[in-house]
């Protein structure tokens, strides 16, 4: 039921998200840049907020309540986006978007480690993952079926975002049950202590220094769409290019998460960083449309092999009465580097040009890679 609440609301913020940086660029005027401040602000907003939301859900026990918040807030926000007449307009709507996804997002995950078995965790974090990213491609595919439908009316389309959403939220408040207490285990006295935090692992800061490399050497998505766009899709198509990557990303992040759960995690995400540079270098390189789709269908697949996997490290290293305070911190440091990652792609597209942007990606994959192999070394059996 996560999972298709999961489902809903990414086929409403993807309809949105899908368009928005071609609406930013061909109709509000915005440059490259200012597409990756847009971007960069509003997910490390979303990022940094799961720190707060995570050790909340942990100091008062409850999950659910938060997850409704955060899936309520995303909701309301999608009428803004409709009504926006500039980019300031837009960074305002993807900001309460974000905090909406915040709010929800730790608690959530750590909501799917509570309910499942610890040698199902990969599987189960998979499977919510692959739903999601259907609705991720459902999304895209309604963006392309309205704007033809409205001959390429950005804002009318916006505005049926509104359905699924609130979808969404009717069946997180009807269909989900949290469970009871956790075994009576102990919760933090107050949020956020020292003593508390020196309860988390070498092992899952390692988690946590390793996602945020990751996330440097993954920017925005809506680059993505601007490589595409710059390669001559029409507007009215550019939500396919999340079609590609989401339909690549939804059918291999179950299995992918089965995988992780029998095979060395170090040994996947080292793979996935592989995909990752791969993709780099074809949309770097790119000459047509394509090399693009060939690009995006490999960065796809590097969020399959990566995603889950990162969320099930988390869990694994992390005690149960800390969970979402891990989900948090995880987040938090994803989210200062997305925001480093966004802004610096938007410069180098607007000062050096796209290919220079890609190759960006691939050398911070290459110090991830570099990264991974360094701990493999000291702990071989990871």
């Amino acid at each position: 039921m996560l999972g298709f609440v999961s489902l809903f609301m990414d086929v409403s913020s993807e309809l949105i998200h899908s368009l928005l940086p071609v609406f930013m660029v061909s109709s509000l005027g915005a440059t490259a840049f200012a597409v990756g401040v847009v971007e960069g602000i509003a997910e490390s907003t979303a990022l940094i907020v799961k720190v707060f939301s995570g050790v909340l859900s942990d100091y008062i026990g409850k999950r659910k309540a938060l997850a409704v918040i955060g899936y309520g807030l995303g909701a309301l926000s999608k009428p803004l986006f409709a009504l926006a007449l500039t980019v300031n307009w837009v960074l305002a709507a993807r900001f309460i978007d974000r905090i909406g996804k915040g709010i929800r997002g730790a608690p959530r995950d750590a909501l799917v480690a509570d309910l499942a078995p610890p040698e199902l965790r990969g599987a189960a974090f998979g499977l919510r993952q692959s739903l999601d990213t259907v609705g991720a491609f459902l999304g895209p595919l309604l963006g392309v079926g309205l704007m033809l439908l409205w001959a390429g009316d950005f804002r009318t389309v916006f505005w049926y975002a509104m359905i699924p959403a609130f979808i969404a939220v009717v069946l997180l408040v009807f269909g989900v049950d949290e469970p009871g207490a956790r075994g009576g285990k102990p919760k933090p006295a107050v949020p956020i202590r020292w003593n508390t935090m020196s309860e988390l692992s070498g092992a899952y800061w390692f988690v946590v220094a390793a996602g945020a490399v990751f996330t440097l050497a993954r920017f925005s998505e809506a680059f993505l769409i601007l490589r595409a766009q710059q390669q001559g899709l029409p507007d009215a198509y550019a939500p396919l290019v999340l079609v590609v990557m989401s339909l690549v990303y939804a059918l291999s992040a179950y299995p992918l998460g089965k995988l992780a759960d029998r095979m060395s995690h170090l040994k996947l995400l080292a793979a996935g960083l592989v995909v990752l540079i791969a993709a780099d270098l074809v949309l770097a390189r790119a000459q047509g449309l394509a090399a693009v789709a060939l690009g995006v269908a490999l960065w796809g697949l590097h969020l399959g092999m990566t995603q889950g996997l990162l969320a099930t490290m988390v869990a694994d290293t992390a005690p149960a009465q800390l969970r979402g305070t891990a989900f948090g911190f995880f987040n938090l440091a994803s989210g200062v580097a997305m925001l480093f990652a966004s802004v610096l792609a938007g410069i180098l597209w607007d000062q050096m040009g796209p290919g220079v942007t890609f190759y960006a990606g691939a050398a911070f994959s290459a110090a991830a890679l570099l990264m991974l192999a360094l701990r493999s070394r000291r702990s071989p059996a990871a």
